[in-house]
Formats: structure tokens, C-alpha cells, sequence
């Protein structure tokens, strides 16, 4: 059987922490920012983990 190809989409917006949980990043902190306020600015800009099932 062929070797299954990482989906590319997930490759490029998940990354694994060294124990081995996977970090996310916000999603609506690229553009159209200026009618956002400072506070939901700054909530977005850090990365959170994926909640497991």
C-alpha cells in the first residue's frame, strides 16, 4: 500500500509541543484588524492547545 500524504492545509496551521500535544493558532488576526479592539487583538495572538476526546 501507498504511504498516506499529510494533508497540507494541517501541516501549515498545526505544530506539535515537545511532549507531544498539538498547538493551534487564532484564526481572524491577519487582516481587516482595525475595526477590532486592542483586547480581542491581543487574545489572539497567543497560541492555544487542541482539546482531546
Amino acid at each position: 500500500m501507498p504511504k498516506v500524504k499529510t494533508n497540507s492545509g494541517a501541516k501549515k496551521r498545526f505544530s506539535f509541543t515537545g511532549t507531544g500535544k498539538v498547538k493551534r493558532n487564532h484564526a481572524y488576526h491577519s487582516h481587516i484588524l482595525t475595526k477590532k479592539t486592542k483586547k480581542q487583538k491581543r487574545n489572539l495572538v497567543h497560541s492555544q492547545s487542541v482539546r482531546e476526546f
